[in-house]
């Protein structure tokens, strides 16, 4: 299959490594349309000494770029963001073949990954240092703020250019370098943001792509010492693994991981708006987000009306090829995370959960699954303790408010969470009481680049986008000057 382009330059094949393309290499990896199949592109794969290759153009590039000025790396983000806007409709194009998002949600997502190239290139010009009062009269204390140093960034298929804009602008902006190793199911897109930011005037070896097996390149991010820094997004046992192997070297790292997102619904709430952002929330990207609702939670006096109501709602969304017109539902990522979500379909059904709408695979193809609604769904359901990743809206019920908190708490995860209301009182009483690092009140979508984006718990740690996003690329110097006698 051949994917059709404005500018046929951003289908790249081979890693991005030193201001240089790398189309022949150590292997072979297929990428494939998972609405039919089709393999799109075969990209040139590297090793672990191709990794390293990377590490060592980005160690070389800091010494240049560090000393650029703040204005200056503005403008060559401001040029980034320009160029992902003006090639925006063949980005998407990119992002729904490989990935299976509508086409729709990846002209978003394009849009939503170029607003950090904007973002953050204005914040470059704001790293501001203090003055800290002295402890004599012949001193003075001063802090400054300098890049941390080179960066890894390993990124995930279900957002595959905003995951990358959301490390990448935010390093570059404080200073740093970095290499990027996508997932290998979205490589493509990748590729393509490496292609305009050289065209960005990007100098070469600050942003370095790599694309490969994992258990090859993965440890050579971790072991190498010119790697001071890693952000990750992904599943919480991938994190965990990436942490215990960046502490040898005592490496900072961000972790975006997993979430078992609750979306509460009070009985005070709008029905209508409350269904609407359920279903947002939880068919995004075929529920492929790690903010997705997870688990929706009804009080049990709204209980029937607000089932009946996410059921007809749900009914009417039309799957399909991401590619085609209207289509509101693409396929999974691949025919692995179908069988994922069968499996925790069955095994909720098994322990008791109804199925209202749903509940199996599409005629389609195989790496569909029909947007479900389960009922009668209990705390101890694989659905309930579980991140979904896919279709799937498991409805409970609660009594009052205090059993609501206690529900959406009952997890390990603490990245999103929702909750419907029109008492002033509750929305404050539950927002500090959802032990979660985002909060959406009636809102099923939260993400934007100007807002702090992380979890606490076993979602992770530190901060993507806002202005606090960029205080994890940068380290803090402290210069005590003496002898400054009157």
């Amino acid at each position: 299959m051949t994917l059709t382009l404005s500018d046929s330059e951003l289908l790249r094949k081979g890693s991005y490594i030193a201001g240089a393309w790398r189309e022949q290499g150590v292997g072979v990896l297929a990428v494939a349309n998972p609405a039919n199949g089709n393999v799109i592109a075969e990209v040139a794969t590297v090793d672990r000494a191709g990794t390293e290759a990377a590490i060592a153009a980005a160690h070389d590039a800091m010494t240049s770029w560090r000393e650029v000025p703040a204005k200056v790396r503005a403008q060559v983000l401001r040029r980034w963001f320009d160029l992902m806007m003006a090639h925006q409709e063949d980005l998407a194009v990119i992002m729904t073949t490989e990935q299976g998002k509508t086409l729709a949600e990846s002209r978003g997502e394009v849009a939503y990954g170029a607003s950090f190239m904007e973002w953050f290139g204005e914040q470059a010009k704001r790293i501001d240092g203090d003055v800290i009062p002295a402890p004599s009269a012949d001193k003075r204390v001063i802090c400054i703020k300098q890049p941390i140093g080179v960066v890894a960034a390993i990124t995930p298929w279900n957002f595959p250019n905003a995951m990358i804009a959301r490390k990448a602008a935010p390093a570059l902006a404080a200073g740093c370098t970095i290499v990027i190793k996508p997932a290998s199911e979205t490589p493509l897109s990748a590729l393509a943001m490496a292609e305009l930011a050289e065209r960005a005037g990007v100098p070469a070896g600050v942003v370095n792509v790599v694309v490969g097996s994992s258990s090859e390149i993965g440890p050579a991010l971790t072991d190498s010492p010119l790697v001071r820094k890693l952000t990750f997004t992904g599943s919480t046992e991938v994190g965990r693994r990436l942490e215990q192997a960046c502490s040898v070297t005592l490496k900072r790292t961000s972790m975006e991981l997993g979430g078992n997102a609750p979306f509460i619904v009070f009985e005070d709430a709008d029905l209508d708006a409350a269904v609407q952002g359920a279903v947002v929330s939880k068919y995004r990207n075929s529920g492929q987000t790690c903010v997705c609702t997870n688990r929706i939670l009804v009080q049990d006096s709204i209980h029937d009306e607000f089932v009946s109501r996410l059921v007809a709602a749900t009914a009417e969304l039309k799957m399909g090829n991401g590619l085609d017109e209207g289509v509101q539902q693409g396929p999974l990522v691949n025919v692995g995370a179908v069988g994922d979500v069968e499996q925790l379909v069955q095994r909720s059904t098994e322990a008791g959960a109804h199925i209202a709408l749903g509940g199996a695979r599409s005629d389609l193809g195989p790496c569909y699954y029909q947007p479900t609604v389960l009922t009668g769904v209990t705390p101890d359901m694989a659905v309930f303790r579980n991140e979904i990743f896919g279709p799937v809206a498991p409805v409970t019920a609660f009594r009052d408010e205090a059993e609501a908190i206690a529900l959406a708490n009952d997890t390990e995860f603490g990245l999103a969470s929702y909750f419907y209301t029109r008492d002033i009182g509750r929305v404050w009483r539950v927002a500090e009481a959802l032990d979660y690092g985002m909060v959406g009140i009636n809102e099923g979508i939260i993400s934007n680049e100007m807002a702090p984006f992380g979890g606490v718990k076993a979602s992770g740690s530190g901060r993507e986008g806002s202005k606090y996003g960029i205080d994890d690329y940068l380290e803090i110097k402290y210069i005590l000057m003496g002898g400054l006698d009157r």
